[in-house]
This record gives structure tokens, C-alpha cells and sequence, in this order.
């Protein structure tokens, strides 16, 4: 019963708080505040009652439009919000049944740790990939914090494993640096590579195919993820790059979904919105890809 009732208190809280991410989407572009003024309709700026601001169930009830100017409120709102929801409860529920008690008393401090961070990091994920779809822009107030927080997390789990087993300084001294070089490479590696297909791209086309944001998100997204494995944070990338080119080939197929575009080739491709899938599907269940590729492989 734990392990239904935390995931669905996470799932809860996971729409409240992707309901908070559709606000700074919405206000972050104009440079407005996300405190004041208070909820309203973008069209006719009418305040919205509170019944009004119940995560996904008012939208589904609006149908998806404002109860006074029936302006269209937009697909953006339910997805973001249930993309935390459905991620955050996931997460509950991955660490949870990591355990064979399912409950949270069995879990080490490092477990819990590490799920509040990831927790975190998707709610930034998945902000970053509605800014970038929307308004191709990936802002450092989101993309900085992320590094900062792998920073942090690369410093505090040795901390909490080295006190677990009542090790000493040496211990802690040596799984800190170890913790640490983990996170840079995560964090250098993939960024290079991914500034050297920038680079490249620059020197052929004679112009910037990517923002300096996608660099700088790839070296958030790496250093979160190569804490587990620098084949992990590769992944992120190389899903990322998958998913974009398969957005390009339906872009070459289908010649309306191209805006004012006249060629494929003159298309935007939000990248970030990409790479942050990338990081999702890599953040949850990178190990096991990576684990059954080295094997199909012959690794």
C-alpha cells in the first residue's frame, strides 16, 4: 500500500507542480514574473477562479479553452503537466520497488538523494523542452542550476556512502575525487562532442546550425548522468540526435508541417527539446540500455 499511495501523492504533486512549470513557460519568454499577477487568460486577461487552476482536470473540463473568450488555451498546458506527474510518480515508484520492503525506511540516504535530485532534474528537463519547442531558448536560469545541481549531487553521495558504512577520511577523500572527475568527464565529454558538431557545422553551412544553450544543457545533462556512467550520458546524446533526425525526416515528408520554411533544410529543429528527451529516457533507464547493448555488442 506504501508504494500505491507515495506514488500517486508523487503523481499529485508532480501536476501541481508542472502547472507552476506552465506559468514560467508562459511568463519567462516576455520577462514577466511568476508570482504576480495572479493566473489569468493570455487573451482576454480575465483572472481565473481557483476552480479554474486545478492541474489537467481544468483543462479537460474548459476543453482546452478560456470560459469567457473561448480563446485556445493550447496542447502545452496538459502535456507539461502530466509529464511531471507521470515522471515524478515514476520515480516514486522506480526507487520504491529498488527495495524488497518497498517502503522508504529501507532505502539508504544515497537512494533518497539520489531520487529528490532526479526529481528535480526532470522538472527542469522538462521545462527546458517546452521552452525550446516553443521559442527555441534554453535559458541559463534553468540550464545553470542543473550543473550546479550534479555539482552538488557528485559531492554529497560519497559524503552519505562514506558515513553509511562508517568509513574514514581517506575513504570519503578518495570516493570525492573519484564522485567528482565522474561528474566532469560526464559533464566535458558529451558538451565537446556536441560543440564539435556545432563547429563543423558552421565551417560547412557558413552559419550556426545549434545555440551555445544545447552545449551548455549537454554539460548539464552529462555531468547529472555520467555519476552512473559516462556510456549513460552518452546515450542522452546519442538519443537525442536519433530523435532530432527522425523529426527531420518527417519534416522532408511532410511538406506542411515546415512554417514559412520553403526547404527542410531552412527548418528550425528545437535541438534542446532533443537533447532533454534524451536525458529523460537516459536518466530513467539508461543502465539497462546500455547494459543489454555492451551485451548484444559482445562487450
Amino acid at each position: 500500500m506504501i508504494l500505491w499511495h507515495a506514488t500517486l501523492i508523487a503523481g499529485l504533486l508532480g501536476l501541481a507542480a508542472g502547472s507552476f512549470l506552465n506559468v514560467c513557460v508562459s511568463r519567462w519568454p516576455e520577462d514577466k514574473s511568476v508570482i504576480r499577477p495572479a493566473s489569468h487568460c493570455r487573451s482576454c486577461e480575465r483572472p481565473l477562479k481557483w476552480w479554474e487552476n486545478i492541474p489537467l482536470l481544468s483543462w479537460l473540463a474548459l476543453r482546452g479553452r478560456c470560459r469567457t473568450c473561448k480563446a485556445w488555451i493550447g496542447w502545452r498546458h496538459p502535456i507539461v503537466e502530466l509529464a511531471v506527474g507521470g515522471l515524478w510518480a515514476y520515480t516514486v515508484w522506480q526507487t520504491l520497488t529498488s527495495t524488497e520492503q518497498q517502503n522508504f525506511a529501507a532505502l539508504s540516504h544515497t537512494a533518497l538523494l539520489n531520487a529528490v535530485a532526479q526529481l528535480i532534474f526532470l522538472w527542469l528537463l522538462v521545462g527546458l523542452a517546452a521552452l525550446d519547442a516553443e521559442n527555441f531558448w534554453l535559458p541559463n536560469r534553468l540550464i545553470f542550476p542543473g550543473i550546479l545541481l550534479g555539482l552538488l549531487l557528485s559531492l554529497a553521495r560519497p559524503a552519505l556512502d562514506t558515513y553509511s558504512i562508517g568509513g574514514n577520511f581517506a575513504q570519503w577523500k578518495h570516493a570525492t575525487a573519484v564522485s567528482a572527475s565522474y561528474w566532469f568527464l560526464g559533464a566535458v565529454v558529451p558538451a565537446a562532442i556536441l560543440l564539435a558538431i556545432q563547429l563543423l557545422y558552421r565551417l560547412v553551412r557558413g552559419r550556426p546550425g545549434m545555440g551555445a544553450g544545447d552545449v551548455k544543457l549537454m554539460a548539464a545533462l552529462g555531468g547529472w548522468l555520467g555519476l552512473t556512467s559516462l556510456r549513460v550520458a552518452l546515450l542522452a546524446l546519442v538519443v537525442g540526435v536519433v530523435a532530432a533526425a527522425a523529426y527531420a525526416l518527417i519534416l522532408v515528408a511532410s511538406p506542411a508541417m515546415r512554417g514559412d520554411s520553403k526547404s527542410w533544410l531552412e527548418e528550425k529543429l528545437p535541438f534542446g527539446t532533443f537533447l532533454a528527451l534524451g536525458g529523460i529516457v537516459s536518466g530513467l533507464w539508461g543502465v539497462p540500455i546500455v547494459t543489454a547493448y555492451m551485451r548484444w555488442a559482445g562487450f
